[in-house]
């Protein structure tokens, strides 16, 4: 493995690339410049180590793009999760074009989450953001979701609650009303039991 062209590879992409050490992460030119010096890992695993550094929780991994794939794999997300199929993130580390422009797609969703979630609490909504996934056919999933917010989840508990009781209350004041009702009926029965008996007697 040339190590220069490495070195040179990483500078262009470097200078290509949206997050750098202005924002307190280390840069790619600076992971593989580094893996070089220790000679330990290869431009793919320096690169995975740079996105890593970058994003945190990322996995390689081919994922479909059908409704049941997507739900399965939103299911392991925890809101700042990067899934990029194996055929892309090698695109990526070989490609600084290739790179700066997955990695401007990922930087786009963790960008807009602060908006979104102002967005959707203006609603009423809790937005809930999941993760990025980079398909095998290099399409880009953003997953994420929204729920009621929890002032919102109390108040349609309480009005559910309220319902569920009103309804009780009625049902119990049905019971009432059909026992009295049977009360009443059994009383004229006897009644009229007593009065033909006291007609007999007379």
């Amino acid at each position: 493995m040339d190590i220069g062209n490495i070195a040179f590879s990483a500078y262009q992409y470097a200078n290509k690339s949206q997050k750098n050490n202005a924002t307190g992460k280390t840069s790619f030119a600076d992971t593989v410049k580094q893996t070089a010096v220790n000679g330990s890992a290869s431009r793919m695993e320096a690169y995975k180590d740079y996105l890593k550094q970058k994003y945190g929780n990322v996995r390689y991994e081919s994922i479909g793009r059908d409704e049941k794939s997507l739900d399965k794999v939103a299911k392991t997300m925890s809101g700042r999760d990067v899934v990029i199929a194996p055929n892309i993130v090698e695109q990526m580390a070989n490609d600084p074009q290739k790179a700066a422009y997955y990695e401007g797609k990922i930087d786009d969703f963790f960008e807009a989450t602060p908006r979104l979630k102002a967005s959707f609490a203006a609603r009423g909504l809790d937005y809930q953001p999941c993760g990025v996934v980079v398909h095998e056919d290099g399409n880009v999933t953003y997953i994420g979701g929204c729920a009621d917010s929890p002032e919102r989840v109390a108040q349609v508990n309480a009005i559910n609650k309220e319902k569920r009781e009103k309804e009780a209350a009625q049902r119990k004041a049905s019971i009432e009303r059909s026992l009295e009702a049977v009360e009443e009926r059994r009383r004229r029965i006897h009644s009229d039991i007593i009065t033909t008996e006291d007609l007999k007697k007379w």
